[in-house]
């Protein structure tokens, strides 16, 4: 299949580099989205592959969500991938400041929902949006703790996820959130399982493995199901 357009929205460094990279060697062309200037390496793989625009979005802000979808037309979007978050420090949530709970609650469920809705119109029937969660949100699989307000705000992207899913039951569009793996990233540090090019291929694997499926799923990189 040619002529695929991807939108990856959080693509300024990490996983979401890494996935626009797969994505453009996929067929792709990509659309990927930065919070500020734009990265060297993301130009340099925009000069690379031919397939790579870059476009500016802070996912907080609604008015930016607006603006991006007003210069984006009516371009079909046959994937699209939210990827921005961000982390806390680890220390339970009792000892977390107000405003850094909440600004990981807003950053990390709530705007990703926003994008979510807010571009929906531009990805077809035949589409896909998923969403960057973790296992981390999953509570079946927390029997150790840690991260606590990181965990909440992956558990309740899930939730938003599964309202989402059930209030627009028969749309045949495939809905994914992905938990990428223990990743050398800030969040799962130097010693994590994965590289960052692994993770991405992973999740650029069942991104295009489960693209015609349907439905919510929460499966992780290799596309094996999480459970809630």
């Amino acid at each position: 299949m040619t002529d695929r357009t991807a939108l990856v929205v959080g693509a300024s460094r990490s996983l979401g580099l890494a996935l626009a990279g797969e994505l453009a060697e996929r067929g792709f062309d990509v659309v990927a989205t930065v919070r500020g200037e734009t990265p060297e390496a993301l130009a340099a793989l925009a000069d690379r592959t031919g397939r790579v625009t870059v476009e500016h979005l802070d996912i907080t802000d609604t008015g930016q969500i607006d603006a991006l979808r007003e210069r984006l037309g009516d371009r079909r979007i046959d994937l699209l991938f939210v990827n921005a978050g961000i982390t806390d420090a680890d220390v339970p949530a009792a000892q977390v400041p107000t405003e850094v709970f909440v600004e990981v609650m807003v950053t990390n469920a709530l705007s990703p929902m926003r994008v979510v809705e807010g571009l929906a119109p531009l990805v077809p029937p035949t589409g896909t949006i998923g969403v960057m969660s973790s296992r981390q949100g999953s509570i079946g699989f927390n029997t150790r703790g840690g991260h606590e307000v990181y965990r909440a705000s992956k558990s309740a992207l899930n939730q938003l996820m599964r309202s989402y899913a059930a209030r627009t039951a028969g749309d045949p569009r495939t809905l994914l959130l992905l938990h990428p793996g223990w990743v050398q990233t800030e969040l799962g540090g130097p010693g994590a399982r994965l590289t960052v090019a692994e993770s991405a291929h992973g999740v650029a694997e069942v991104l295009v493995g489960h693209a015609h499926d349907g439905g919510l799923q929460f499966l992780d990189h290799t596309g094996a199901v999480v459970p809630w």
